[in-house]
């Protein structure tokens, strides 16, 4: 959602004058995300475009999402091509939003009412759609991988900065962690590991050097001798030789260097690492030496902590990160529902002709990581099953005929307090004992040490996401710091996202925090001089005295 909001916008600006509303939909096919002119919102409600809808196969039969899902390719499903005759006005456009892993996590789709009866007329809009769900694509990739070092490239120097063709993401030592699709077709062995010296022969300087001077250098790619042009991003927050930088940094070892790197660093737990509150690095390190040991692990804490953040973080500093990383928010799902999306896998009675493996989300997860959500919402009928699954690794076919093994690490958060929960024979105990093998407990935000490095950090990602540089006023940091934020790191982001979207000036203050919000934010003591705003630091600034500037 966070990656693809201002996409929509401008793929809705591009079309909605000629009569096309615009939806994001999850890889189940039901809309999440919704772009439509407001005096046409009921017309298009009544042709069933509107969040909540459901366009899979098994609901409405052929449609542009539907087949996207199916297909995982780009498609126009125009008027008469629709299964139901209640959709043959439509035209929808649609294309597969892909994760860095490969797996399908989104669709993007423009559908229009009326449109013409030539196909043609489709086909600017098909070539918008696809270019809009690459960019949500790569989009994804940058924010999923913010911890690592992230190559940007492409054939023409001009376009490296505003719209790169190739993402590459990759470890401290130079390995390679993920690629976007089309940095996968350039690689010698997509499937297998690399590291970035097999990828590319840097052409008059070395790799580390462009981390070191943020510059865009000249690079040949090994496989077929094409020149590209790139630069590096250092993961957000690195420190490097240098000191602090948020963009640009001392580019990570090189093979030929042979120099290890910090262990702390070559982890996507290195920011937990590095925080300044014992009990956010205590949890770090534990989930360190516990992660990929095939240990349960139990994440507690109150909601908005940021569980599944560091959930994902685990998964991607064990031996699995390369594997799926599935998450499953179990108060989500009816009950009714709960057991088929789950536990069980084979086709369906709809999905028998055109698709011989419909897998559940725990056989989605085999080889890597299952997240269970809220798991103490879990109905315990479910529960019963969910430890067979954990202790003998069993799932049944929906017929209930045969069973297949899987294999996955599971981690589960909950804000409930299970172990009381097992007394009143709401949660079992000898589930609660199983899923409790690492059990940690994450900190609200009101009472961590670090909330003015969170501040800065999660400021500088947001105003990322605007066109002009922004800069966080002083006062008003020193006051988010002092408030209790009961929604904590989630109330946070949402809070200066707020700020960064509606502030018309370069400087966010106070004046663009949400009205309800402001007026219970803490006052600051009058400083004996004029507040100065946070500015980002400069390389060559000590770490303790760097301000924030954050900018495009």
């Amino acid at each position: 959602m966070r990656a693809s909001a201002e996409c929509l916008t401008r793929l809705h600006d591009m079309v909605r004058d000629d009569n096309y509303c615009v939806m994001l939909a999850d890889a189940r096919g039901v809309t999440i995300d919704y772009r439509v002119a407001h005096d046409r919102r009921k017309e298009f409600r009544h042709s069933g475009l509107h969040i909540g809808s459901c366009w899979s196969e098994d609901e409405e039969g052929t449609c542009g999402i539907a087949n996207v899902l199916a297909d995982l390719a780009p498609v126009t499903v125009h008027k008469t091509d629709h299964f139901r005759a209640a959709f043959t006005t439509l035209t929808c456009s649609a294309a597969p939003i892909f994760a860095p892993d490969g797996d399908l996590i989104g669709v993007l789709d423009a559908s229009a009412v009326q449109s013409p009866d030539n196909r043609e007329s489709q086909r600017i809009v098909n070539r918008l759609v696809r270019d809009s769900a690459t960019l949500i694509e790569n989009a994804c990739f940058l924010q999923r991988m913010a911890s690592c070092w992230i190559l940007f490239g492409h054939q023409s120097r001009n376009h490296v900065e505003v719209r790169p063709d190739l993402l590459i993401a990759f470890d401290e030592s130079g390995n390679v962690v993920a690629a976007n699709r089309r940095a996968s077709e350039w690689m010698p062995c997509p499937n297998g590991p690399h590291h970035i010296d097999e990828i590319f022969d840097p052409l008059h300087v070395k790799l580390r050097d462009i981390g070191h001077t943020g510059t865009i250098a000249q690079l040949r790619l090994r496989a077929n001798g094409t020149v590209l042009y790139a630069r590096v991003r250092a993961p957000f927050g690195h420190v490097g030789r240098r000191g602090p930088v948020a963009r640009h940094g001392a580019i990570p070892l090189s093979h030929e260097s042979g120099a290890p790197a910090r262990e702390h660093d070559c982890s996507a737990l290195g920011p937990f690492l590095r925080s300044t509150d014992a009990r956010v690095v205590e949890n770090a390190r534990i989930a360190q030496r516990v992660a990929g040991k095939r240990l349960p692990i139990l994440l507690q804490g109150e909601t908005g902590v940021g569980k599944e953040v560091f959930a994902r973080a685990i998964h991607n500093a064990g031996a699995r990160r390369n594997r799926p990383f599935i998450a499953v928010s179990c108060c989500a799902l009816p009950e009714s529902r709960i057991r088929r999306e789950l536990f069980e896998y084979g086709p369906g009675p709809f999905e028998a002709a055109r698709r011989a493996d419909i897998r559940g989300t725990i056989a989605m997860a085999d080889g890597g990581t299952l997240f269970l959500d809220e798991i103490g919402d879990m109905p315990l009928a479910q529960q019963a099953s969910l430890l067979r699954v954990l202790a003998d690794g069993v799932m049944v076919t929906v017929d209930g005929k045969s069973s297949r093994h899987v294999d996955v690490n599971v981690i589960c958060a909950t804000q409930r307090d299970l172990a009381h929960m097992t007394h009143t024979g709401a949660f079992r105990d000898d589930l609660y004992y199983r899923l409790s093998g690492a059990a940690l407990t994450l900190p609200p935000l009101r009472e961590r040490h670090d909330i003015a490095a969170l501040i800065d950090t999660i400021f500088a990602d947001e105003a990322q996401a605007v066109d002009r540089p922004l800069t966080l006023d002083a006062t008003l940091a020193a006051r988010l710091a002092m408030y209790a934020w009961p929604g904590n790191l989630r109330q946070l982001r949402t809070a200066i996202r707020y700020a960064c979207a509606v502030c018309d000036t370069e400087l966010v203050d106070t004046r663009h925090v949400d009205a309800i919000l402001a007026s219970q934010l803490p006052p600051v003591a009058p400083p004996t001089t004029k507040p100065t705003a946070r500015v980002r630091a400069h390389a060559s600034m000590p770490a303790q005295s760097s301000p924030i500037r954050a900018r495009t």
